[in-house]
């Protein structure tokens, strides 16, 4: 039972990130379709810089993926009653790992300072988001 406490906790904090993220990924691209970037030409090779963000756009994205990892930090954080932090942790390494690899995956694709951002800054955001459940909680 305590395993599948543990493995509720960190798959409600990874939904919350997830859901978060699509949700206002899909209401920013619907409300400025022309923010996302450009489309490349017809014809062009597997190297053409299909469809890379505007710099406004990728640091709001940036701003907002924080802001849905902190939020999964804390719903981990909430439902994992016993060892919280470590949790959180765990949360974020499983983060840490899916960026690392979609960053991999996306390479040439995406800007590289941009795709290194999500690296660092998505874990911060769960261990942020943990920390502030623990703080609420008393524990800090």
């Amino acid at each position: 039972m305590v395993v599948l406490h543990a493995f509720l906790a960190l798959a409600s904090g990874f939904a919350t990130m997830a859901v978060l993220v699509m949700l206002i990924t899909a209401l920013l691209q619907k409300l400025t379709p022309g923010w996302v970037g450009e489309s490349g030409k017809p014809g062009a090779g597997p190297s053409a810089q299909v469809g890379k963000p505007k710099p406004g756009y990728v640091f709001v994205n940036v701003g907002y993926s924080f802001l849905a990892a902190a939020a999964g930090g804390y719903v981990t954080a909430w439902i994992a009653q016993k060892n919280p932090l470590i949790h959180v942790l765990a949360l974020a390494i499983t983060v840490l790992l899916l960026a690392a690899l979609s960053a991999l995956q996306q390479r040439g694709q995406q800007h590289l300072w941009y795709a290194l951002m999500l690296v660092a800054l998505t874990p911060l955001g769960v261990l942020a988001g943990g920390l502030v459940r623990l703080r609420v909680l008393g524990v800090l």
